[in-house]
């Protein structure tokens, strides 16, 4: 797999300290930019605790709370990578601390993972074409359009990359084509002959030289002190157009919409996504 040098996020996440928490009333501790950073002492600092119903359920996919459970922290726990892209995190009174800092909000929040919660983001493009097969190119920058299968979340009604959480054990290769196959193509409940017919197209392309676009932290809505997104996101180029780009698109259990949507700068998009398009626009020398 080709891979780039990963681009600096901004300095200080910004969508983890959204005023108010995904999905809930709570609102979060206000963190000013010169407060974000761990090491500046901050005795007022004083976050609200939340962890969702949903992850307090016990699900499959999340921990118990500290305290009823013992995690080893920074390292492979049994099939749960606890590791973070960025190296090594402090642990606090046996909780591990957010690497970029403060977000006003202690606990897990949505996430299932004390730590690292670990994603997987496939961008598969295309180049937009007219109604005779031509590549189109941008009124303005003269570039050629790509265009990347997004999903429109029903969470927050954002543009997204459909991506999804690396299951405990799973190589990430792994994941990529399964989120895409479920998120995006909605394999789960296609007919058998659809979906053979699905995943050899899929197989097709997953197989062939992605571009690793970004390795490490999102600064996504949900992050609390506690717990985090990081992710992996792989470009699957589909050049000449006859893989998956002639597969019908539907929505699968995150998605409000599925569609093949121009990359451009305009658009706004979920989470670190516009930062991910961008890299991908400028190895593909295309419009952005």
């Amino acid at each position: 797999m080709s891979s780039t040098t990963t681009m600096p996020i901004l300095a200080h996440h910004l969508k983890s300290r959204c005023p108010q928490y995904p999905g809930s009333e709570i609102q979060r501790f206000p963190v000013p930019n010169d407060k974000v950073d761990w090491q500046i002492e901050w005795p007022q600092y004083t976050p609200v605790n939340y962890t969702a119903p949903a992850v307090l359920k016990k699900p499959t996919w999340a921990d118990p709370e500290i305290g009823s459970f013992s995690a080893s922290f920074n390292t492979l726990d049994m099939s749960v990578d606890r590791r973070s892209h960025e190296g090594d995190y402090r642990v606090q009174q046996g909780k591990p601390l957010n690497p970029h800092g403060r977000t006003g909000l202690t606990g897990r929040g949505l996430l299932g993972r004390w730590g690292p919660n670990h994603a997987a983001d496939p961008i598969v493009t295309r180049w937009k074409r007219d109604p005779k097969g031509k590549p189109v190119s941008h009124k303005v920058s003269k570039l050629p359009v790509l265009q990347f299968v997004s999903i429109k979340r029903k969470d927050c009604g954002e543009w997204a990359i459909p991506g999804g959480m690396v299951d405990p054990g799973e190589l990430v290769s792994l994941t990529l084509q399964r989120e895409f196959s479920e998120e995006a193509l909605n394999s789960l409940v296609a007919l058998p002959a659809d979906k053979e017919k699905i995943n050899q197209r899929i197989a097709q392309l997953f197989n062939s030289p992605g571009f690793q676009v970004y390795k490490g932290y999102v600064d996504d809505p949900r992050n609390t002190d506690n717990s985090w997104m990081e992710t992996v996101a792989v470009n699957f180029h589909d050049e000449t157009g006859n893989s998956v780009s002639e597969l019908p698109l539907q929505a699968g259990d995150d998605a409000g919409s599925v569609h093949w949507v121009d990359l451009d700068s305009a658009l706004v998009f979920y989470a670190s996504h516009s930062h991910f398009l961008e890299v991908v626009a400028r190895e593909r020398h295309a419009h952005w």
